[in-house]
Formats: C-alpha cells, sequence, structure tokens
C-alpha cells in the first residue's frame, strides 16, 4: 500500500481546510445517519485539519501521533493529555474498561470528534470499521463498498476487494440477505478499497459469534499482511488483542498506563505460557481477578475486559 501524506493539525480546533481526504466518503457512510441527515451519508465531506505551527504536511511512510489529547463532556474528563505514537505498518489494541475513552480515542483520530483538544499528526487517508456495518439498505453490497466513488475504475477496486473479503459473487446482493460475519467483511472491504494508511477498527468483531469472530481474526491478519497499514484495534477482549496486535495498550482514568509489546510468535496459542503471561498482566492493569471471573488459559471462551 502506498504510503499517505501526514496531516497535521490541531484537534477541536473550528477552522476548516479546503481539502477533502480520501476517507471523507468512508466516514459519511460509517457515521450514525439520522433521517435528516440520510441524503448527505452518500456524499464526500470535509475533514477539519490546518497546520500547527506553521508546520507544513509532508508525504511519508503514515503512522500516527497524538500530543496532549484531550476530552471532556461537561465537567467529566474522558483524555486527559494522550501522549501516543504508531510506527508505519504497526498493528495496535487498545483496552480499557467500558467508558474509558477508547472508542473517543478512535472518533479523534479518526477526524469524528471537532471537540477533541491537543494536536494530531495522522495521514490523510484513514477507515473506520464500527461494530456495527452500518451498509445502506438501499444500496447493493458493490454500491456500499465504493460509497463516494465514481466511474468503472472504482468498481474494479470495489470487486477486488470484496473478493479479498471472500465475498465474490455478493456484488448484487442487498445487504439484509447478508449474515453478521458476512455484512462485516463487506464493512472490511470498504475500508480497504479507500487503500488507507491507518486503518481503526472500533470493536467491530464485538457482535460476532465465537467461530466467525475467529474467522474474522484469520482475515484481518492476513489483509495486513497484505496492505500493511497502520492500524488501532479497539477491543474489551483481552485474547482478541494479544493475537492480532503488535502492541497492546491499556487506557484508564484518561492516561495511557500500561503499553507493551506482545512479542509473541506466530501461531500465538491460547495455551502457551507466554500468552498466558502477558493475559494475566492485561488483567490485573484492567483490574480484573482472573479467578473470580473464571477465567482459564485452558478456556475457549475469548475473556471479556469489561
Amino acid at each position: 500500500m502506498a504510503a499517505g501524506t501526514l496531516n497535521t493539525h490541531t484537534a477541536g480546533s473550528t477552522r476548516q481546510s479546503a481539502t477533502t481526504t480520501e476517507t471523507a466518503a468512508t466516514q459519511a457512510a460509517t457515521s450514525p445517519a439520522t433521517p435528516t441527515s440520510t441524503a448527505t451519508t452518500e456524499t464526500a465531506t470535509t475533514v477539519s485539519g490546518h497546520n500547527v505551527s506553521g508546520t507544513t504536511p509532508t508525504d511519508a511512510a503514515a503512522g500516527f501521533v497524538t500530543r496532549g489529547l484531550t476530552r471532556s463532556f461537561g465537567p467529566r474528563r474522558v483524555l486527559r493529555g494522550i501522549d501516543l505514537e504508531a510506527a508505519p505498518g504497526e498493528f495496535v489494541a487498545l483496552l480499557g474498561r467500558s467508558g474509558s475513552g477508547k472508542s473517543t480515542l478512535l472518533r479523534a483520530l479518526a477526524g469524528l470528534d471537532s471537540e477533541a483538544g491537543g494536536e494530531l499528526l495522522v495521514p490523510e487517508r484513514r477507515a473506520v470499521v464500527f461494530q456495527d456495518p452500518r451498509l445502506l439498505p438501499w444500496k447493493s453490497v458493490l454500491d456500499n463498498v465504493t460509497l463516494g466513488q465514481r466511474g468503472a475504475a472504482a468498481a474494479e477496486r470495489g470487486r477486488a476487494a470484496l473478493g479479498e473479503v471472500g465475498l465474490t459473487g455478493h456484488e448484487r446482493d442487498w445487504p439484509k440477505t447478508l449474515s453478521g460475519g458476512e455484512a462485516q467483511r463487506a464493512a472490511l472491504a470498504r475500508a480497504l478499497v479507500r487503500e488507507p494508511a491507518l486503518l481503526l477498527l472500533d470493536e467491530p468483531f464485538g457482535a460476532l459469534d465465537a467461530l466467525t469472530r475467529i474467522r474474522m481474526h484469520a482475515l484481518v491478519q492476513e489483509l495486513c499482511g497484505r496492505h500493511r497499514p497502520t492500524v488501532l484495534l479497539v477491543t474489551h477482549d483481552v485474547d482478541e488483542a494479544i493475537l492480532l496486535a503488535d502492541r497492546v495498550l491499556v487506557l484508564t482514568d484518561g492516561h495511557i498506563s500500561l503499553d507493551v509489546p506482545v512479542g509473541l510468535p506466530s501461531p500465538r496459542l491460547r495455551g502457551d505460557e507466554a500468552f498466558t503471561v502477558l493475559r494475566s498482566r492485561l488483567l490485573r492493569e484492567l483490574g480484573i481477578d482472573e479467578n473470580a471471573a473464571g477465567i482459564h488459559a485452558s478456556s475457549a471462551a475469548a475473556p471479556q475486559a469489561g
């Protein structure tokens, strides 16, 4: 995958740039739609951002950087000055209790939260996959994948992306005919067709059954190995984080309280001693008592962090 242009901006700024990024159609398609905004979900939108301190965005292999990232909801401070950096092509998993601000951080990186404060250095080409596939029911699967793009070349890229996620032959299907796993694969194809330098995954497997989730893990590993985007995965599932990520973060009280490399060889097996040790460390950081929760290394079910 080609490297993306890095876009430096102050989060929360009210100034708008004239640049429409390639992620805009994805964001429009995946943002929660209301009856009054249905028409706008099919059009590209402008992503806010401007240069900070005279810094000019430059072409570079794209990871992401946050400096002093903050977000409050009324008197409640959810993010308290997050300093975070991901290397190009790195797969980072973010754990935290419910309500800890994981999705808030992801939305700031996606350019979907204009109220966040601090500085962000992110590639222009970003795509988001949410827990809900958010496919438009009145459009075919292929038209959902290529939403916001035009022409024969876009359709060809859409077909190729559907092929990559195992949905060849479903191009003309309606979203309601897809299973949960198929719908989520279509959402993943919609992200991939834009060749994102930064892929943001907001609990994309949380609503899937256990067997489908295992298949999706393998698919994501294969696709990320092929395309090499930088990835941020928000999840409650400790085992999922260890299985997929190069590095796991824990968000606690608005701060990154733990930042640990996974460092395990592939294939990663839940029964391995090193896997169990890392799982225990992460669960302790999340305040979970393994014995009380009934979590064991031999358990087939993936433990949940909250």
